[in-house]
């Protein structure tokens, strides 16, 4: 990996294509249905034409990319699991033991898990990438978490991965991860984003108490009072209070924007950075779907307005992997074949609706 991969990439992101999109609106007008009927299903599939350049966009291959990375923030108390929860939960991602393993087997995804600061040594395994930045964060209550070449080197693994994917073929990417703390540094972003604060943003994570959550409030809020990272800065905020699977997220989201394929993000850990991404290269949210929200973290919701996306989904998931983001492309798939295969008013032999001047002909 170059230095210069990151800035190579920010000049291949560019605008959807705007005539594709317009070709699918001017279809689904032509379709057997009433007008708009499909709902956000047109949308979608405007959006994905829009994305990929074409009527027919391809949604398989698909590789669900789980970003690995621990948190030297846990030894405030911010968790209730122990740092080498994380190590442990990729040993049996590397099983097939996992939530994610489980969804990506169902829905025939192809599944690689990136080391990019886990504080262990891992052993080899065809699904693992080993990239590791560094063994973990920083502690960013008491200093930045990383230092800025450490952010531009997680961004850069993940747009490494995501790149080697593309080009075996991979037609859609989902964005999961696994960091035990990673709630915690989501919530710090999602603050300096948006302006709210920490308590406006801050979920309990995996179980947190009452007492566990105004301590994990309380390490938001100090951690940005002490290093005052700047929200337009993108590099500045993931190497003062971010994560290093947050980066490499941020860069598999800007990897599928250069390269116009979808990207489908997740909690509020993989949304955290989408948010980054999308700080350096506001065009590539154009190539994002949320593929659920979690209520339970406010952040997240926090950070899906920002972006100005609305989840698909909404089954209560708090899970983080890429779970929930598997369990959307369905409905993405659907936005497609809809588009692609229904009939037209013509192609069907039925009277095309009256015009608006004319007498309805109820359908």
């Amino acid at each position: 990996m170059s230095q210069g991969l990151l800035f190579e990439t920010l000049e291949q992101i560019s605008e959807l294509n705007g005539a594709i999109m317009e070709s699918v609106r001017v279809r689904q007008r032509k379709l057997a249905k009433p007008e708009d009927s499909l709902g956000r299903l047109e949308i979608l599939s405007a959006q994905l034409a829009g994305i990929t350049g074409t009527l027919r966009p391809a949604l398989s291959p698909r590789t669900v990319i789980v970003c690995a990375s621990d948190h030297g923030v846990t030894t405030e108390g911010v968790s209730v699991y122990p740092q080498e929860v994380t190590r442990q939960m990729v040993h049996n991602f590397l099983a097939g033991g996992g939530a994610i393993n489980v969804v990506a087997r169902q829905f025939g995804l192809k599944m690689i898990i990136v080391d990019v600061g886990v504080a262990a040594e891992l052993p080899m395994h065809m699904q693992l990438r080993s990239l590791k930045v560094r063994p973990g964060t920083q502690n960013f209550l008491h200093e930045p978490a990383m230092s800025r070449s450490e952010a531009i080197a997680a961004i850069e693994a993940g747009i490494h991965v995501a790149r080697a994917e593309i080009e075996s073929g991979a037609r859609l990417l989902v964005a999961g991860e696994i960091g035990i703390g990673g709630t915690t540094p989501s919530a710090a972003i999602a603050s300096v984003l948006t302006g709210l604060s920490a308590q406006e943003v801050t979920g309990p994570g995996t179980g947190l108490g009452l007492m566990g959550w105004r301590r994990k409030c309380q390490v938001i809020e100090e951690a940005i009072d002490l290093h005052q990272p700047d929200p337009h800065d993108a590099i500045d905020i993931l190497s003062k209070v971010g994560g290093l699977e947050i980066g490499a997220i941020a860069g598999v989201v800007l990897a599928a924007a250069a390269a116009h394929i979808p990207v489908v993000i997740d909690s509020i850990v993989s949304t955290a950075g989408a948010a980054i991404a999308c700080v350096m290269a506001p065009q590539a949210k154009h190539v994002m779907f949320a593929g659920h929200t979690c209520t339970t973290e406010p952040g997240h919701r926090a950070l899906l307005s920002f972006l100005e996306l609305t989840p698909i989904l909404d089954l209560g998931i708090r899970i983080g992997e890429g779970v929930g983001a598997v369990l959307a492309l369905p409905i993405l798939e659907t936005a497609v074949s809809t588009l692609n295969e229904m009939a037209t008013y013509k192609e069907a032999g039925i009277s095309y609706r009256l015009d608006a001047n004319e007498e309805s002909m109820g359908y």
